[in-house]
């Protein structure tokens, strides 16, 4: 199973702040998959790898339109065997949607979600 996460919110560039500290943080070796949706504006902080794979999904609804775009991206992704999955999504109005993506047949033996991290929370004292 590969451990995904998913950032949500923000802009673009604050989604990849957060998914580049997460891979700084981890050992050199370790394979990687990255998942952006939404256009690079100029200030990115990814750089694809031998260990770390990036693909680029233009702004729209990862999940509906039959979550082909979705699904190839992720099929993709999955046949090159990256120890983790970092999905960037632009909000979180359709989380519900790919969560339960995520845990159909096709997707529930292969990616575990184990954290979602909703950039437009924010938390008060």
């Amino acid at each position: 199973m590969i451990p995904t996460t998913l950032v949500v919110g923000a802009s673009t560039f604050e989604r990849e702040q957060v998914i580049a500290n997460r891979l700084a943080a981890l050992p050199v070796t370790m394979k990687s998959a990255v998942i952006l949706e939404g256009l690079a504006d100029g200030k990115t902080l990814l750089v694809a790898d031998e260990h770390v794979l990036i693909a680029r999904i233009a702004s729209g609804c990862l999940c509906c339109s039959n979550q082909m775009i979705m699904r190839v991206y992720l099929n993709r992704m999955i046949v090159q065997k990256p120890q983790q999955l970092l999905l960037s999504l632009s909000n979180s109005e359709h989380l519900d949607q790919i969560k339960l993506f995520f845990s159909s047949l096709e997707y529930e033996q292969l990616l575990t979600l184990v954290e979602v991290i909703d950039l437009n929370l924010t938390i008060q004292d």
